[in-house]
């Protein structure tokens, strides 16, 4: 999916592949600032010009207009960026008894950093510092999969659109369209050649026309470390099954992930579930706590 997006997003992943995105000269150096901060310290009005600046963005469209109201109705920005680090556990279960990741998670959403550690072993951790992925493992197979991409790819799937709120991402409004009997609103998100890892890859959000909160994505994966010839995988169906409150942001519990039709509706039966818990906002972590640890192994490549 999108490798680091928006505002060293993006994407990203899920994030990486797109998950990292160019920031204005005035961002940078907010972020820069900001690296052995903890988000709980944050200025407000640091948090408030961002906000505004991403309004200011989304109001030029009317797909932003949409993506916005989404944004609120989740909880909003303020509250976004105002919470803190960001927790939770996030296991991804194929249902072909191909490879899982099943991972307990610590985000930094100003700046896109990611630390996550193995749910059966506590001692094997994997992490992206904002430029370099890192591992650090007794066993070689405890992580069987691209760690770089898998860094911030679930951040991307459970918090979009919140991720959206930066350069480089591209709003399109296509026709409304029914999913469950309900009237969706549905975007299409591309990125910027050059955002992220994997800029061709896109998302199509379908958000409840009354509510506003995101039932379901269609999404391709394109990241070059999985095509190094180019391409992408077929596109996949993820509905949201279930949602839960915490600290006044809407979060998924449940995705079923199934192969797109044609006509933009799934296919058959789920190929993965995809369950998150534990799901909260810390205030302060240790120093340096998204950097390389002594003894991790520096990840080289996509």
């Amino acid at each position: 999916m999108k490798y680091t997006i928006i505002y060293a997003v993006i994407i990203c992943t899920a994030l990486l592949s797109c998950k990292e995105t160019a920031k204005p000269n005035q961002e940078v150096a907010e972020s820069q600032l900001l690296q052995d901060a903890n988000p709980s310290s944050i200025p407000k009005s640091w948090v408030d010009n961002r906000v505004e600046k991403a309004k200011k963005r989304l109001d030029g469209s009317e797909a932003g207009k949409v993506v916005w109201n989404a944004m609120e109705a989740m909880g909003g920005l303020n509250k976004w960026y105002g919470n803190g680090y960001l927790s939770f556990r996030f296991n991804y279960q194929p249902l072909d008894g191909s490879m899982p990741r099943d991972t307990y998670q610590t985000i930094d959403i100003w700046s896109n950093k990611a630390r996550h550690r193995s749910v059966t072993d506590s001692t094997a951790i994997y992490g992206w510092d904002g430029k370099n992925a890192w591992v650090k493992a007794k066993d070689s197979t405890t992580f069987k999969y691209n760690l770089r991409f898998w860094a911030l790819t679930p951040l991307y799937l459970a918090a979009q659109p919140l991720v959206l709120d930066g350069e480089g991402v591209n709003l399109e409004l296509l026709p409304q369209t029914n999913y469950k009997g309900m009237p969706q609103d549905v975007v299409k998100v591309t990125f910027d050649s050059g955002t992220g890892d994997a800029p061709d890859d896109y998302y199509i959000l379908y958000l409840d026309a009354k509510t506003h909160l995101l039932s379901a994505l269609r999404y391709i994966v394109s990241y070059p470390g999985y095509f190094p010839n180019g391409g992408n995988n077929p596109e996949k169906f993820m509905e949201l099954v279930s949602r839960t409150t915490v600290n006044g942001i809407s979060f998924p519990l449940k995705f079923n992930t199934y192969w797109s039709k044609d006509d933009g509706q799934p296919k058959g039966e789920p190929i993965t579930t995809i369950e998150l818990s534990d799901i909260e906002f810390q205030s302060e972590l240790e120093e340096n706590f998204f950097e390389q640890p002594e003894g991790a192994k520096l990840l080289e490549g996509l």
